[in-house]
């Protein structure tokens, strides 16, 4: 469920940010109202020119920086899945800044689309914190009626000044010129008002950040500025888990994550084999604590993908933490286990890996085209032999596929609330009101999935959250309705750190340095 934070404004929405008042400061001029003819489509006709073609003094990862993030804010993609797209596609990449802004740059190297990874991920992360830094450059204070590519350059500028560890003048001077070619002369002039501002109050640490002080409400305000989080989320965990324990999650959320690769069995590719590929690579890394299969590690997952380790089949990308709800599952050679929502099929993949090519993993999900996908990536795995897809609505499969198990898996949809770190843009999309349906949805897909389970079957409820209310208590919720049910603890297929006094599968971002992740094993009555 992709939620936008703004609503989408048109390229030709006016800029109303005026320059500060103080008598020290530089001039930040202010834009006035610039109305730009339209095609038949809509666009601005000043974006489809052709005779500036190629501008090779503009940087090009700030040009396909700026167009990303437009394209994520307004259009609704997902950063990570332009992240993916883009490895290795410098030239799929500068043709979207032709069609958006009407020129080209320079080609993008490696290190250029590493600093787009950067870059996008980073000002998404802080784009509160960024957004409150120029306002307060702003008499309007109004910045959500610039121009999208204006607010999105000054975002990509105050980022790299303010996070990363850039020259500062240099990357004034680059963001200028970007807003010069891709708008007009007088933008540049606003975006270097703006960031030479915002440098001096950096060298002079007089950054102007809103203190933690006032009641609840005020302090939450405060923190969600601070640390860029929606005022919602800081006060839910706040309720949960104290002001400490959320300013340790925010942090981590705030973080560049790091990655798990699993090696895959199915494929006669041991974690051995991974690491010598890694080393081979000059890509450092450490094995897991918990998994055999899965190597850790923080850089170089671009180099892992341009050796060509995953289009081979040889490994794929997959947290700790999912790998440890398969734990919780179990899977054993010869045996029949239905995944439930199962794509993009993940989890699907590393069950079927464990049946040694005998039993059957059935994979339900209702949306076609991510099924689709999992098929293709079930072959390349070569466990394609062991997985067969359903593609259905799980609350009706019943009227239409008799289908039971003694081993059912329902990783349910989610708010998402424990990959933040590695979904940037997901915690703009969600919004308070999501969590009411999530939980609805939720009981509804438990009580669908518990009719697929065999008397004496096990039903495995998991969820990508760190929310008690997803988690806990629609498990406590589902015994109530479900009293032939009951909990099977998961001591026995987890390491203790990992169970929490409920007897379910837990991890907790800030204790193990993985995605929040839940599980619980649940056992229908004879």
């Amino acid at each position: 469920m992709a939620q936008l934070l703004y609503l989408p404004l048109p390229f030709s929405a006016v800029a109303s940010c005026s320059s500060s008042s103080s008598s020290s400061s530089p001039s930040i001029p202010k834009l006035h109202p610039l109305k730009l003819p339209h095609n038949h489509k809509g666009r601005p006709n000043h974006l489809l020119k052709t005779q500036k073609l190629l501008n090779s003094e503009v940087s090009p990862h700030r040009a396909v920086s700026a167009v990303r993030l437009m394209r994520i804010e307004l259009g609704g993609a997902y950063a990570d899945l332009l992240n993916e797209k883009g490895k290795g596609s410098g030239e799929n990449e500068m043709g979207y800044v032709q069609r958006t802004l009407g020129f080209r740059t320079r080609e993008l190297n490696h290190h250029d689309l590493r600093l787009v990874t950067d870059v996008v991920g980073g000002a998404i992360r802080w784009r509160r914190y960024l957004d409150h830094l120029i306002s307060s450059l702003c008499h309007d204070k109004d910045i959500y009626s610039m121009e999208p590519l204006l607010l999105q350059i000054l975002r990509i500028g105050c980022y790299e000044i303010v996070k990363l560890d850039m020259p500062p003048y240099a990357v004034v001077d680059e963001n200028v010129r970007l807003a010069k070619v891709a708008l007009r002369p007088g933008a540049g002039n606003m975006v270097n008002g703006i960031l030479r501002k915002l440098v001096v109050l950096k060298e002079n640490e007089t950054l102007p950040l809103p203190k933690v002080e006032g009641d609840d409400r005020a302090q939450a305000r405060a923190l969600a500025t601070l640390y860029s989080h929606p005022v919602w989320m800081v006060r839910r965990w706040t309720k949960y888990l104290g002001q400490e324990e959320t300013i340790k999650l925010m942090t981590w959320n705030n973080s560049e994550p790091s990655f798990s690769l699993r090696a895959n069995r199915a494929r006669g590719f041991s974690r051995d084999d991974l690491v010598t590929q890694l080393n081979a690579l000059k890509v450092p890394h450490k094995p897991s604590l918990h998994l055999d299969e899965f190597v850790r590690i923080k850089t170089g997952l671009q180099i892992v993908i341009h050796a060509g380790l995953l289009k081979k089949g040889l490994c794929s990308v997959q947290d700790e933490s999912a790998g440890l709800i398969v734990s919780v599952v179990d899977p054993q050679p010869g045996e029949t286990i239905i995944d439930c929502c199962a794509a993009p099929g993940g989890k699907t993949l590393y069950m079927a890996s464990h049946l040694s090519g005998r039993g059957m993993v059935f994979a339900i999900d209702v949306n076609r085209g991510r099924l689709r996908i999992l098929k293709e990536t079930a072959k390349l795995h070569q466990v394609d032999g062991v997985v067969t897809t359903i593609n259905a609505d799980l609350r009706t499969l019943n009227d239409t596929e008799p289908l039971k198990s003694n081993k059912v898996l329902l990783d349910s949809p989610c708010s998402g609330l424990g990959v933040l770190s590695k979904r940037a843009d997901l915690r703009w999309n969600r919004k308070l009101e999501d969590m009411e349906q999530l939980k609805k949805l939720q009981d509804e897909l438990m009580d669908a999935a518990s009719k697929l389970v065999k008397p004496g079957g096990v039903l495995v409820y998991s969820t990508c959250s760190i929310d008690p209310e997803e988690n806990d208590e629609r498990v406590a919720a589902f015994l109530v309705r479900h009293p032939d049910f009951q909990i099977d603890p998961v001591d026995r297929y987890v390491p203790p750190d990992f169970v929490n006094q409920s007897g379910f599968y837990f991890s907790n971002p800030i204790k193990h340095s993985l995605d929040g992740s839940f599980a619980a094993r649940l056992v229908r009555a004879l």
